[in-house]
């Protein structure tokens, strides 16, 4: 079969790793059925071809596209760049994508430059109330989904508007743009379908100076993440596997 390529822009190895096993362990994917790049780490090789894969997932990540160029830190600013590098083909071709947080960022800022800002819809880390819109409940990645769900979020920015010729599939309570598809396979969320309590526990600890929370405020918000019992965005995750697998 072809690989899924799984792109993830964390500097933080335990935050990586974390992340990686959670896509694995949540999409329902072994080892053997994904190609790793680590951006911070790594460059995409130089003959990628997205013919090689059954589709691509990009994790979150500390960056933001919405900072000044001067501001961003290099690392970010050039895992950024080859992130967009490949929105055009991605985009054009219709191909298989789940972008995850950041990766709704990268999805708008391609579609309608300037569109992602920090104006308003950032949410702190935690657990949100969300709906499916019409459209979200007859998409084929809603398969199993419950109407109304909770999800863990936690990001500085936000689409402000729909973006240009995407489907709004999931709305939220405090950031209405929760889950958005570009034409039939490319599909972007805010939340963070791999995420459980532990893993948020792991971020919190981790990205505690980062700017998304008060730092005294970390072990609030870890214990308020594993009171939550969460687990109807994986299955999003996991509906994207299965219906981009290929034998």
């Amino acid at each position: 079969m072809k690989p899924f390529l799984i792109l993830q822009l964390r500097p933080e190895t335990e935050a990586s790793d974390d992340e990686f096993h959670a896509i694995l362990s949540k999409g329902g994917l072994a080892d053997t059925e994904v190609h790793r790049i680590r951006l911070d780490r790594e460059d995409l090789p130089a003959d990628l071809s997205l013919d090689s894969y059954s589709g691509v997932i990009v994790g979150g990540g500390p960056g933001c596209v919405s900072d000044a160029p001067e501001g961003k830190d290099p690392v970010e600013a050039r895992i950024e760049a080859v992130i967009l590098a490949l929105m055009p083909d991605i985009t054009a071709r219709d191909f298989p994508y789940m972008g995850c947080c950041y990766g709704i960022g990268i999805l708008g800022h391609h579609l309608s430059p300037g569109s992602v800002t920090k104006d308003k819809y950032g949410e702190p880390v935690g657990a949100v109330n969300c709906w499916l819109t019409p459209e979200g409940k007859s998409d084929p990645l809603m398969d199993g989904i419950a109407s109304h769900f909770r999800a863990f979020v936690g990001h500085k920015e936000a689409v402000q508007t729909l973006p240009p010729g995407t489907v709004h599939l999931v709305e939220g309570e405090t950031c209405p743009f929760q889950m958005l598809r570009l034409g039939q396979n490319v599909y972007a969320t805010q939340f963070h379908p791999e995420a459980d309590g532990d893993g948020f526990e792991t971020r919190i600890r981790i990205y505690r100076n980062k700017g998304y929370f008060p730092p005294e405020d970390a072990e609030t918000l870890i214990a308020m993440c594993q009171a939550e019992d969460i687990h109807m965005p994986e299955r999003i995750l996991r509906n994207f596997v299965a219906r981009y697998r290929t034998a």
